[in-house]
């Protein structure tokens, strides 16, 4: 019997729609799993028919693929990838390649980058964005590791990933983590996006007392809007035009307000703390998910913690003609969001010597990957222009959007304060802005502060050199 050309390990709903893709796009398979039942599960539902072997055991696994051997690991991360290495490289031989297709800890990645190609085998972390439905029919993927690994795989990533009008939506991001690294700033901004989109609908809801047809017809006209058109805007729309088939009313009101969180968004916010990189409406967004999860201390403190004595009036616009101020808030929040991860991406490029494209990363994001969106294109071409930008703002198109909408932006915050309705991305975004177009900050006090207390010096801005004075 022939050799399979590829290898799969855990058959969780990516896994196996990774191996159909793969298999659609004339790669045979063979498929292992924890549990044997499941394979079987598997080989007898969805994959009976196709050109899909399962095995038993892992020496029988590797015995069914052609050399060299191409094994994508849909694992949990963490101890659990650590371990199946353990268990499976004794059975590989030279040149031989592991891809870990989960959401790794990039640092993690690093390491076993390094102690796998000291073994000759090869080993790649790749970011795999898109969900259930993009590992089936074309996901954006974000492989990392030594280029010699890359080039094993390519053939079959640039078939699996999905398609845009410039190319697949893969493409080799640089060395050891840099894919999982990439992957980890792409969830962050993902967090801040969705963020940015639960504080529109709060607004609508609370402050024009707008039920959810009414605020889906609002998101289904940004979506037609080149800012604002995503997947991620598409789906807001369809949660909110969902019904309750029990009373036919809003689904989403019947949901409990606690977020979830898998530690891609906490990984982005440490690496940005740690490389100095100002982050704040993506550590907004993570710090909102934390808050929810106090669910029973919020209720309690709902009794006896005062909301204003009368609710401010909160101007969003018109939404026959798309609530124009709130519009501008929330594409000025987007476009923040975008620009705190590509400038998290630019430092890390520097630190770890990944030599990052950014103008393709963007470009693999156009399609396949859950914060896929027009603006992409845009950002595309702000990096084709000017590879060393500083930041997305300063970018010609993005600096005109900006200053368009900034006043909108300030309506919004401004009037949610007043009205006691929380918006943390949104207000994390106009301090944002206003401390990164600030030519002088009061961090000039602080450093005066610092040297009273415990010397640490500071510059002056008239002479080089570093200072320090006897203050008390």
């Amino acid at each position: 019997m022939s050799k399979a050309h590829f290898g799969l390990i855990g058959l969780g709903v990516m896994g196996e729609n990774l191996v159909l893709n793969a298999e659609r796009n004339g790669y045979s398979s063979v498929v292992f799993n924890r549990t044997y039942a499941k394979t079987e599960d598997f080989l007898k539902g969805r994959a009976a028919g196709l050109n899909i072997i399962g095995a038993h055991t892992l020496e029988e696994f590797v015995g069914a693929l052609e050399r060299p051997r191409r094994i994508l690991m849909m694992i949990k991360a963490g101890s659990p990838i650590d371990a199946m290495i353990a268990q499976i490289s004794p059975l590989l031989e030279d040149g031989d390649l592991l891809i870990d297709g989960g959401n790794s800890l990039y640092t993690d990645t690093e390491r076993r980058v390094k102690e796998l190609e000291s073994q000759s085998f090869g080993y790649i972390g790749m970011g795999v964005s898109g969900g259930a439905k993009g590992a089936l029919e074309g996901p954006s993927m974000m492989p990392g590791g030594t280029k010699a690994a890359y080039d094993a795989i390519e053939g079959l990533v640039r078939k699996m990933a999905a398609q845009v009008d410039d190319g697949p939506c893969v493409t080799y991001i640089g060395p050891g983590g840099a894919g999982h690294f990439v992957k980890t700033v792409h969830n962050g901004i993902e967090y801040g996006i969705e963020q940015i989109l639960v504080e529109a609908y709060d607004l609508m809801k609370r402050c024009a007392g707008m039920d959810g047809l009414a605020m889906a017809q609002v998101f289904d006209g940004w979506n037609q809007l080149e800012e604002l058109s995503s997947y991620l805007v598409e789906i807001t729309e369809v949660c909110l035009r969902t019904r309750d088939p029990e009373d036919g009313g809003d689904l989403v009101e019947k949901i409990l307000d606690v977020a979830g969180q898998k530690g891609t968004g906490l990984w982005t916010v440490v690496s940005a703390l740690e490389m100095g990189v100002p982050v704040p409406t993506i550590y907004a967004a993570l710090n909102a998910r934390v808050m929810s999860s106090l669910h029973s201390e919020r209720l309690a403190a709902a009794s006896v913690i005062d909301a204003p004595a009368a609710a401010a009036a909160v101007s969003l616009g018109e939404p026959s003609k798309g609530m124009p101020a709130l519009r501008d808030a929330i594409t000025l929040a987007c476009i923040a969001s975008y620009a705190q991860g590509m400038a998290l991406m630019v430092e890390a490029s520097a630190l770890h010597e990944y030599h990052l494209n950014l103008s393709s990363i963007a470009q693999i994001w156009k399609g396949g990957c859950i914060i896929r969106a027009k603006l992409l294109q845009r950002i595309q071409n702000a990096y084709d222009t000017n590879p060393d930008l500083a930041n997305l703002m300063v970018d010609p198109w993005f600096a005109e959007q900006v200053n368009a909408r900034l006043s909108g932006l300030r309506q919004v915050v401004a009037g949610a304060a007043l009205a006691g309705i929380p918006v943390p991305c949104l207000s994390s975004t106009l301090d944002y802005i206003d401390s990164y177009r600030t030519a002088r900050l009061p961090q000039n006090l602080l450093q005066a502060m610092r040297d009273c207390f415990g010397a640490h010096t500071y510059q002056r801005v008239d002479r080089e050199g570093s200072f320090h004075t006897e203050w008390l």
